[in-house]
C-alpha cells in the first residue's frame, strides 16, 4: 500500500505495481493481506552501492527510501513480533490468522495510478486477489483474543473459461475458524458473517471489476 506520507489509512491506495493473485502454480489466493510498502524510509548506512547509485533516495547518513515487498514484509514481521511479545504461546498459524482476521477492509471499489513518464493510467480493483484479507491493522490484531481451530491457510481458486468465472475453493463450514466470522468469499472478502456452508463460492468474473 502507499501510505501517502500520512499516519492515517483512509487515504492509502494500493500501489499499481503490487503483485496480484492467484499464485501461478498452485492457484492459491494471494496476497494474504497488504501493508505499507511504498516510499518507506528505513535504516541503511551510506557508502553502499545502492545509496551511491541513487543518492536522491538517501535520507541523512543512515537511512534510505525504498518501495516494494522488501519494505512491506518487515512491517508485517514487526506486527508478528508484537503479537508474540504480548502472547508468546501463539502458533505461526494463529499469528497469521489474527493479522488476517483483523485487517481493515475500508477500500474504494477502485483507484487509478498514472505513470508520470508515459502518462498511462492503471486501474486497480480492490478484490480478494489484490488486497487479500485486507489492510494490516496492528492495534486491532493486538486487541484480539480469538483462537483459531484449524490452519490459517489460503484457499485455492479454479477458473471456468466457458463462463469466465473464478471460484474460491475449500471455504466451507470446516474452515470457518472464527465462529460466525469468515475471511474469504464474496461478501466474505469483507469479513462479514455468513451461514453459508458451501465448499465453493464465486468471487470474480474475469473482465469485470
Amino acid at each position: 500500500m502507499k501510505s501517502e506520507g500520512t499516519t492515517t489509512r483512509t487515504d492509502d491506495p494500493i500501489a499499481s505495481y503490487s503483485s496480484k493473485g492467484p499464485t501461478a502454480f498452485d492457484n492459491h489466493v494471494k496476497p494474504d493481506l497488504v501493508a505499507p510498502g511504498n516510499l518507506i524510509v528505513s535504516t541503511m548506512p551510506g557508502g553502499l552501492t545502492l545509496s551511491e547509485k541513487y543518492p536522491a533516495s538517501q535520507v541523512g547518513g543512515d537511512f534510505f527510501t525504498l518501495s516494494g515487498t522488501s519494505m512491506a514484509a518487515p512491517v508485517v514481521s514487526g506486527a508478528a513480533v508484537l503479537l508474540l511479545q504480548k502472547t508468546p504461546s501463539l502458533t505461526p498459524d494463529l499469528v497469521k490468522a489474527r493479522l488476517m482476521k483483523n485487517a481493515t477492509r475500508n477500500f474504494p471499489a477502485s483507484s487509478v495510478a498514472t505513470d508520470p513518464i508515459t502518462k498511462l493510467a492503471y486501474t486497480s480493483y480492490y478484490d480478494i486477489f489484490t488486497i487479500g484479507a485486507g489492510y494490516l491493522d496492528i492495534a486491532a490484531a493486538l486487541a484480539d483474543t480469538a483462537v483459531a481451530y484449524g490452519n490459517a491457510h489460503s484457499p485455492s481458486v479454479t477458473y471456468n473459461p466457458a463462463t469466465a468465472r473464478v471460484t474460491l475453493q475449500g471455504i466451507g463450514a470446516a474452515s470457518v475458524i472464527w465462529g460466525n466470522s469468515v475471511i474469504w468469499g464474496t461478501s466474505v472478502i469483507w469479513g462479514t458473517s455468513t451461514g453459508d456452508s458451501a465448499e465453493s463460492i464465486p468471487v470474480a468474473i474475469i473482465g469485470e471489476p
